[in-house]
């Protein structure tokens, strides 16, 4: 038989809001997970495959706007060469049964709502056994029947699947565990996973794809999909990791000491050009020692460079801050500034007071210091 090749993709959370990010970038974010749809096409086409395998969360909920589903339908469909074969998984699980009866009306033969855990031959001498979520938490493996399903034997057998291989300890005990084995025990020459949002290889023949556009700091880069090639039964598939994302999401981390320049520190940790960055979603966090002049040199570096990033998210709580009473100077020489900043300094120096308390008197002390700074300017 010719070798069988298929583009392996999963979560991509259509509808996703992401209402804990800036209105700005809000809007970018939402319209580029639909554009995903249209990537993971160019790269079927790409690599002459035919076939896309979406491994669950194609919907962040089990409830998304009419536009984000109907939309996507037509997305998928646009190519009448390309065939979309889709499990539900815990977030749009096949308890939204409103969502998906209203899915099958409209969706065009080329895409694939895979509702039961039965082989389906999605090409010639190529069998899927899919296991779709009934609902949120099914309680149990739902790969497990994969290891009793025939398939002739000159079929390549790929299990399509979603849900984690280890346990994170949820409330089912781990009864709704993927076994790590499952590719060897089920004779599965693919066995494509998703729930985890990063690329992750889990055995020669079992994978995550990750999801097409990253959605958290947790998986860092650009999002991608794998192009899978099987050159026949038993064969070991050729996996290749390709690029889809457009927004590369950078958590990064700054380690100051009193010596160091602080400005000439950020830049040495600072991803692409100023061209580049409206694309790029940036996570600073600062940790070590710095006096507090360097600091609010610091602060002012980063509000310089912040604004040329699609997003940027600076965290300084693992940030020490050494003060010596110069700096309360450069506050002021006298009046109600400098009994202020006295007495937020002895507050953060009070080693009786509680740690909070001192964090809290000292992050004043640095806004009075940072306050003081400016006016000068």
């Amino acid at each position: 038989m010719p070798e069988f090749r298929l583009i392996h993709t999963s979560d991509l959370h259509l509808g996703r809001r992401f209402s804990n990010f800036p209105e700005e970038i809000r809007g970018r974010l939402v319209e580029t997970r639909h554009s995903a749809i249209a990537k993971l096409a160019d790269v079927a086409r790409a690599h002459n495959a035919e076939h896309i395998l979406v491994a669950g969360d194609l919907f962040d909920t089990e409830t998304p706007s009419e536009p984000v589903w109907r939309q996507a339908v037509a997305a998928m469909g646009k190519d009448v060469n390309i065939h979309w074969w889709i499990i539900p998984g815990n977030h749009d699980s096949l308890a939204a049964e409103s969502l998906w009866n209203r899915f099958r009306v409209q969706a065009p033969e080329t895409v694939h709502l895979i509702d039961a855990g039965e082989p389906i031959e999605i090409a010639g001498e190529v069998s899927l056994l899919p296991a779709p979520l009934p609902r949120r938490f099914p309680g149990k493996d739902l790969t497990d029947w994969m290891r009793e399903c025939p398939t002739p034997d000159a079929n390549i057998r790929i299990g399509l699947a979603h849900g984690g291989v280890v346990s994170f300890g949820s409330e089912d005990d781990g009864q709704e565990i993927i076994p790590l084995d499952r590719s060897s025990t089920a004779g599965l020459d693919y066995l494509a996973l998703g729930d985890w949002h990063g690329v992750k290889k889990i055995g020669e023949r079992t994978y995550y794809s990750g999801t097409p556009e990253r959605d958290r700091f947790k998986h860092a880069g650009r999002g991608c999909c794998l192009a899978v090639t099987i050159s026949g039964p038993r064969a070991v598939p050729e996996v290749q990791v390709v690029e889809t994302g457009r927004f590369d999401w950078a958590e990064t981390e700054i380690h100051l000491t009193p010596e160091q320049d602080p400005g000439t520190a950020l830049q040495a940790v600072m991803p692409g050009s100023a061209g580049d960055r409206r694309d790029i979603l940036m996570k600073l966090n600062a940790s070590g020692w710095t006096r507090l002049p360097e600091r609010e040199a610091l602060s002012r570096a980063i509000e310089h460079v912040r604004h040329e990033f699609g997003y940027f998210e600076y965290v300084e709580t693992a940030l020490q801050t050494e003060i010596e009473t110069d700096d309360l100077d450069e506050i002021a020489q006298g009046g109600a500034l400098r009994l202020a900043a006295d007495a937020l300094y002895a507050d953060a120096e009070n080693e009786m007071a509680l740690a909070g308390e001192r964090a809290i008197a000292a992050a004043a002390l640095r806004r009075l210091y940072g306050f003081a700074r400016r006016q000068e300017q």
